[in-house]
């Protein structure tokens, strides 16, 4: 390359990344002089303290001055020091230099006349006068077609010996960082401006990158300096967080109220405030995906890519934004910035829609506050129904309240009358939760009943042919049903009741005046009947002798049974005739197929020629209408169901599971059930069922605001008008998802509420209504939706929808069909973005969602929806579809992205508090290469525990753990041994299985290499790994990322 100054050597060029990756082409197509930025080491003098340009290093803004090659930069901790001279950088290529020291903004944008224009600043921020340059004696004009007017010179001090002074060319446009939308690299760069100070420690390996430089770009293209600082990535294509916006009520990004900006001052020694106009800073999140052509290497490291790792995925915006809500553990929103318009809702591809868990479980001191309207009765709108909450306004001095939901006027009760203040609140707004809290329960009077509020009632409908007396399972079940009865809820009133089957019907009389039961048998499956209707279902505390006589001789007077078959149909027919009188909740324990009277069953699913055709489908629905029409009359007479599937064979749990699907109930699966491995299991959730505070003959609906409504519902109840949803049994563990959408073209309002309103009757006989209320800001702005976002919530009704498309279609099409919303989705917010800034060979994405491809992808590779016919058994995918169906928002994200912690170090160095065993106890990522071979490590679903040894773990550790047994792990028990660092390990178990009781995690022990069982219980559930022919956390980022910029 040619100089124009021959005696001077000639350096290398600085590239345009920090990370100094050698270019093939010249990164710059001028002619003019190049500079070198080698420059001899040395200290600049210090400028005279009087020089009015000096400033803080810290400030972002523009910095010229001759490059040095072993200059090391201040330390971020300094102070500022007006007498420190900054460091001093190499100017861009084709550009002059002015002196060591000046500060100067860069022309914003071209213009024929070289007047640096007047700077726009921030409202409430003074104007910093611009600093020209200085004209050195060197100074080579650059080569300019229009007339340029030579700025009048500043003194500046003088620079010392030897550097030499360039003057600043034209259309140099100011950048206070390297340009990161360069073209793709053998290595990936930064994602987000690195911001905050402005000399970044340099890395090994790399060259310091310093935002001081003002850099080539194109014509036309600025960009601001960061707000705040954000640490350098670790990682090449490293993910950097955005930068937070303000805090406001109604923050916005490109639209909408905003709270205007604070006025600041002008301090001396710091730089003035950064214009508006110099740039857009980068709102969203995103990493760099680029590779050299003919490579195989994507530039992706998959170790930066984000992971929902000790992270709590709730969103509290909502609570923020309006403090009187209801806990997002009752409400989540997919976004909780509603469209104002149908054609924005068009542009978002998440579903619009909620999650409600009405009877969550509340953390101690944080109970629902009860309010009984005894003498006036419970405070609602007379049109829409809206039950009072804290978002109505009381007018008139206090005699009318507006409805917040309709805005109609209502008069106020003489008995609920209280003055307003000054301010318009009520006077007594303190000692009215219902007006100061969004979750609140009333005392409903007579008129909310139909008829006297039902007893708790539990009906057994238990399988005693030969698979559930051999398995045990029929031991361990009365054995838990007799440890359970003193704590069911609604004593005295609590009523109870059993019939086994198998080829025959059993009934028991437990009449309170007999000493023993009474069996009968009815053998005619056809004609079916009840004998002794009074006597089947007995008051608990009256007949409990009669009931422990029977628990206790149960497992005994089957023993010897080789029955077979199955009579399921029959004996769900007189559970019924039974139950109808009171409602309740029946549990039935399954062992075999349905195969003698009305509702048996065939065996299907062996077909290998259905699956991957449009008759796929069929094997995932009821085969026989009998159990929906059950279903619907079960849920009629405020009966519901749930199922607890036994058995190693198939037994079409896609037909029975409609029993819980409809009538609110749920799934319990235990495939090849063995006592002596999974009592335990059955004990806890059999336990639990039993003894949780339920919600009995239950109704639930939302009401919304003017010009929105919910129309889709979708979890395991019975729709019984429009709106109106049918629950026989609701209670903690139970969530629905629904859609919503807008009715009318424009909404007027800047607010939409939402009530949910269960009416139900409690376990000690008094009718409640338990009222949620939430308030939601109307936006105009889609990337103000996507900023309000709730991850869960969309992870949540997603699964829900795809797990119905598979009883309509293909799983690999309910696969595909979620890979296009989310590729819609983030395509339409690339768009937002794609004229403001550069983002070719960047996957941006919002800082609310970067989750949302890591759990769509868990999604799909649930067992409900992964692969085909051999990646899972048809009973096994059609019970976790029921099981999902009805999980709340964190259980359900905590099964799709399992827990994987290594637990060896917190064993041995036996950490004293809580806080040091959260340090020790760190997740890690989901792939095999977080498995040390010489570590030990615990995966954790919700649903099951996996212990992996690594090969080299030691063995004395193994010893400690297991005892002296432990050649073949598959027949080893854990169980709790006379030395520290067992009960170390067993103390951690309990707490795992302690923090969420909804189900019970059966302890799986594996060594490494040990196949299958390695594979089976571990290694297929990596779910960022490429396992049996799907696809890696990795590729499905390059996946999407190619799919989005199709058509972009």
């Amino acid at each position: 390359m040619g100089t124009e100054y021959p005696n001077r050597p000639t350096f290398p060029s600085r590239p345009a990344s920090p990370f100094g990756a050698p270019q093939s082409t010249t990164p710059f197509q001028s002619s003019r002089p190049v500079v070198g930025s080698d420059a001899s080491a040395f200290r600049p003098a210090p400028p005279p303290p009087s020089s009015p340009t000096m400033s803080s290093p810290s400030s972002s803004g523009p910095m010229v001055g001759p490059g040095i090659s072993n200059f090391r930069p201040m330390p971020p901790g300094m102070p500022n020091d007006a007498g420190r001279p900054p460091p001093t950088s190499a100017p861009p290529y084709g550009q002059t230099v002015s002196g060591p020291f000046p500060r100067f903004p860069a022309p914003q944008f071209p213009s024929t006349a070289q007047v640096p224009p007047p700077r726009t600043s921030v409202p409430g921020q003074p104007v910093a006068a611009p600093v020209r340059p200085v004209s050195g004696p060197f100074s080579t004009p650059p080569v300019n077609h229009h007339p340029q007017i030579q700025p009048p010179t500043v003194p500046m001090g003088s620079p010392p010996p030897g550097v030499n002074t360039f003057q600043p060319s034209q259309n140099v446009h100011q950048a206070p960082m390297q340009s990161q939308f360069s073209a793709a690299r053998a290595t990936t760069q930064p994602s987000s401006p690195l911001a905050g100070s402005a000399y970044p420690a340099a890395r090994p390996g790399f060259q310091s990158a310093f935002p001081g430089y003002i850099n080539q770009q194109p014509s036309g293209f600025t960009q601001a300096p960061p707000r705040q600082s954000v640490p350098f990535p670790s990682q090449p294509g490293g993910y950097v967080p955005p930068v937070p916006a303000a805090s406001s009520p109604y923050l916005a990004q490109q639209g909408g109220f905003a709270a205007p900006p604070p006025v600041t001052t002008h301090r001396p020694g710091s730089m003035p405030p950064t214009s508006a106009m110099q740039g857009l800073v980068e709102d969203f999140s995103s990493f760099s995906i680029g590779s050299v052509p003919g490579s195989f290497d994507s530039g992706l490291d998959s170790k930066v890519l984000p992971r929902p790792i000790e992270v709590d995925l709730e969103r509290n915006i909502l609570s923020e934004m309006y403090p009187m809500n209801c806990s997002s553990r009752f409400l989540r929103l997919t976004t909780s910035g509603i469209p104002n318009s149908q054609s924005l809702a068009s542009r978002w591809h998440l579903s619009l829609g909620a999650v409600v868990c009405p009877l969550a479980e509340a953390p101690d001191g944080d109970e629902v506050p009860v309010v009984n309207f005894a003498p006036t009765g419970i405070i609602r709108c007379r049109r829409c129904r809206t039950y009072v909450n804290p978002y109505v306004t009381f007018t008139d001095s206090g005699r009318k309240w507006r409805c917040n939901i309709c805005a109609l006027l209502n008069e106020v009760p003489g008995e609920y009358f209280a003055h307003l203040d000054a301010s318009g609140r009520r006077v007594d707004l303190d000692q009215r939760p219902e007006l100061t809290k969004g979750s609140v329960e009333f005392i409903a009077p007579a008129e909310y009943m139909v008829r006297p509020p039902m007893p708790p009632l539990y009906f057994f409908l238990i399988d005693v042919s030969l698979t559930a007396v051999r398995s045990g399972m029929l031991e361990v079940l009365a054995q838990t049903i007799k440890n359970c009865l003193d704590n069911l809820p609604g004593f005295p009133r609590t009523q109870i009741g059993f019939i086994t089957f198998d080829s025959t019907v059993h009934f028991y009389n437990m009449k309170s005046s007999l000493t023993q039961p009474q069996m009968m048998v009815m053998s005619d499956l056809e004609d079916v009947f009840v004998p002794l209707p009074d006597d089947l279902l007995v008051n608990l505390s009256e007949s409990r002798a009669v009931v422990d006589a029977f628990l206790d001789s149960l497992p005994s007077m089957f023993q010897d049974n080789m029955n077979v078959e199955s009579a399921f149909g029959p004996a769900l027919k007189t559970a019924f005739m039974v139950m109808n009188q009171l409602g309740g909740k029946l549990l039935i324990f399954q062992s075999s197929m349905p195969s003698l009277g009305v509702g048996r069953l065939k065996l299907r699913g062996d077909d290998l020629r259905v699956y991957g055709t449009d008759k796929e489908h069929t094997l995932r629905v009821p085969e026989d209408p009998f159990y929906k029409q059950m279903a619907a009359d079960f849920t009629k007479y405020q009966i519901a169901v749930n199922v607890y599937a036994f058995s190693d064979k198939y037994t079409d749990i896609a037909t029975i599971g409609t029993l819980a699907k409809y009538t609110g109930g749920q799934v319990y699966y235990y495939p090849s059930f063995q006592a002596s491995m999974h009592k335990d299991r059955l004990h806890h959730e059999l336990t639990r069922d039993l003894t949780r505070e339920t919600a009995w003959e239950s109704v639930m609906r939302i009401r919304c605001g003017k010009g929105v409504r919910f129309t889709t519902y979708h979890g395991n109840f019975m729709l019984r008008s429009t709106d109106l949803i049918a629950l026989p049994a609701v209670d903690c563990d139970k969530a629905y998802a629904m859609q919503l959408s807008l009715e009318e073209t424009l909404l007027n309002s800047q607010t939409v509420f939402f009530q949910i309103a269960l009416l139900y009757t409690s376990s000690s006989g008094e009718r409640r209504i338990r009222v949620h209320t939430a308030a939601a800001p109307v936006v105009s702005d889609l990337g103000e939706m996507y900023r309000l976002a709730d991850t869960g919530a969309i992870v949540s009704l997603f699964s829900r929808l795809a797990i119905e498309k598979t009883l309509t279609s293909k799983l690999e099409e309910a696969r595909n069909s979620i890979q296009l919303r989310i590729v819609k989705a983030l395509r339409e917010y690339r768009n937002l973005y794609a004229v403001q800034h550069r983002v070719a060979g960047r996957m941006i994405y919002p800082e609310s969602l970067k989750y949302l491809a890591l759990y769509e992808l868990a999604l799909c590779k649930s067992t409900a929806l992964r692969g085909g016919y051999a990646d899972a058994q048809l009973d096994e995918r059609c019970a976790a579809g029921y099981t999902m169906m009805a999980l709340p928002v964190k259980r359900l994200l905590k099964l799709l992205y399992p827990k994987l912690i290594r637990i060896d170090e917190y064993l041995l160095k036996k950490p004293s508090s809580p806080e040091d065993s959260k340090d020790i106890l760190k997740g890690v990522p989901l792939t095999a290469e977080s498995l040390d071979p010489q570590g030990l490590y615990l995966y954790d679903d919700g649903f099951r525990f996996v212990i992996w040894f690594g090969r080299g773990l030691s063995p004395n550790m193994i010893q400690n753990l297991l005892g002296e047994n432990f050649a073949d792990f598959s027949k080893v028990t854990l169980q709790e041994l006379d030395n520290e660092m067992s009960r170390e390990l067993m103390g951690l178990l309990k707490k795992q299985r302690e923090s969420d009781r909804s189900y019970y995690q059966t302890c799986h022990l594996v060594r490494q290499g040990e196949q299958p069982r390695e594979g089976f219980f571990l290694l297929a559930n990596l779910i960022e790994d490429p396992v049996g022919g799907s696809i890696g956390y990795q590729d499905w980022i390059l996946q999407l990322h190619r799919q989005v910029q199709q058509n972009a």
